[in-house]
């Protein structure tokens, strides 16, 4: 039986979703250090948990209308190391007619610390018509619920 996962770490109290990764080592470059390519990976995996919580799944499923990444970045702060594990938040900053920001945190366990900061903007997307267009109102409410949590 696995352990559950510790109580998200009081730099993330503000992040509806919070997911507990372990660093694996096969993620470290040359220098000994988790490479800047895995932090987006680390950030996707919130954005995806998040995109499921606030609804974008269903409506895919539904209406072909799912979120795309329109793009992305990162603050490397400081760097992460094997053994560790990290907890990586996603939150939405804004949201407008077609498209919301999120924010998200990566932070060391073991250092007790951000080691990354950063942002995505995720676009509404027809798949079906191949087009951008309005957010359904079913994940505008569930990103309200999600970010009036607690």
């Amino acid at each position: 039986m696995m352990p559950p996962d510790p109580p998200p770490h009081e730099l993330l109290a503000d992040y509806p979703v919070v997911l507990t990764i372990p660093v694996q080592w096969g993620e470290l470059d040359a220098y000994g250090h988790v490479n800047n390519t895995v932090l987006f990976r680390y950030f996707e995996s919130a954005r995806v948990a998040y995109r499921d919580r606030c609804g974008f799944l269903e409506s895919y499923d539904r209406d072909r209308i799912g979120a795309i990444l329109h793009s992305t970045d990162c603050r490397f702060r400081r760097p992460l190391l094997h053994p560790d594990t990290i907890q990586v938040g996603a939150r939405a900053l804004s949201v407008d007619r077609d498209r919301f920001t999120m924010a998200y945190m990566v932070v060391s366990l073991s250092q007790e610390d951000a080691v990354a900061e950063g942002s995505g903007i995720v676009v509404s997307f027809d798949y079906a018509a191949r087009q951008k267009t309005d957010l359904p109102n079913s994940v505008r409410k569930g990103i309200a619920s999600l970010e009036a949590r607690g």
